[in-house]
């Protein structure tokens, strides 16, 4: 039998949309991923759905986008990172949408890395 358990989000909604944003589960005591090992998320074929909407300013319409993550494709003890490029004071903030997939490993336990979604978006 398929269970769907709504993950909470350390921020559910922006108001204006960043350059980049990383949606984020904590992973706690009471997140259903606490305690959970690669193995453990295999063997129940676990999945997890991305759902997100948004308006488009320029058109006024709602924008859809969903993605998928089956257990084997969670990078586990990483995170995305930065693809803010360094500036000095005066410059303006510019992103390098090349780093948009490059991850960083962590060091620690089997413990899942928060969710970042903006790698597989299309």
């Amino acid at each position: 039998m398929r269970r769907y358990l709504p993950l909470p989000l350390e921020r559910n909604q922006v108001t204006f949309f960043p350059l980049s944003w990383t949606v984020v589960h904590p992973i706690d005591d009471a997140s259903p991923l606490a305690g959970k090992t690669p193995k453990d998320l295999a063997q129940t074929q676990a999945e997890i759905l991305v759902l997100l909407s948004g308006i488009d300013e320029t058109f006024e319409q709602t924008v859809h986008a969903r993605s998928s993550y089956r257990a084997d494709e969670i990078v586990w003890n990483a995170r995305f990172r930065s693809m803010f490029l360094p500036t000095d004071s005066r410059s303006r903030i510019s992103v390098d949408i090349r780093q948009v997939h490059e991850i960083e490993r962590l060091e620690g336990p089997n413990t899942p890395a928060p969710m970042p979604i903006n790698a597989r978006m299309q």
